[in-house]
């Protein structure tokens, strides 16, 4: 089975100026990696979703996420703002980190959820956040987030 996460879903530097913006470039990543059937689709299903409430959960993260057809297997995109952006996050500050969460519809009905939730327990941590912020290369990243995906 494909990894949730790669090297090739991950981009370190990413000039957006709007969290429409930073998404799209994510789910070229995905599109690039054969995660998606229809880019044009999840990125639908996406954005709707973020209108319904936003994703930014403080802590100058975003955890964008769809679940829909146009996903082939449950994926994960990392994306790093080389400045923030406003995300009407719950905190009020600016985004600059962002997990991009993808899951088929037809999966697990909680698999996304599982996911998320345990993000969201390592997010909570000082020290992994600021590993987050200072890594410099996708490899180290993909060390860091072993533990969860």
């Amino acid at each position: 089975m494909d990894k949730i996460i790669n090297k090739n879903l991950i981009k370190l530097d990413i000039d957006a100026d709007t969290k429409e913006y930073c998404m799209k470039e994510l789910i070229s990543l995905m599109e690039s990696e054969g995660r998606l059937n229809d880019a044009s689709c999840y990125t639908e299903e996406v954005l709707n979703r973020e209108n319904l409430c936003t994703t930014g959960i403080g802590f100058g993260i975003a955890i964008p996420h769809g679940k829909c057809d146009a996903v082939k297997v449950p994926t994960v995109a990392f994306g790093r703002l080389n400045g923030g952006i406003e995300w009407q996050s719950l905190d009020g500050e600016p985004v600059n980190m962002v997990f991009l969460l993808a899951v088929p519809k037809d999966s697990e009905s909680n698999e996304h959820l599982k996911i998320l939730a345990a993000l969201s327990r390592k997010l909570m941590n000082e020290d992994f956040r600021n590993d987050l912020l200072n890594i410099k290369e996708e490899d180290q990243l993909l060390t860091l987030l072993e533990t969860i995906f």
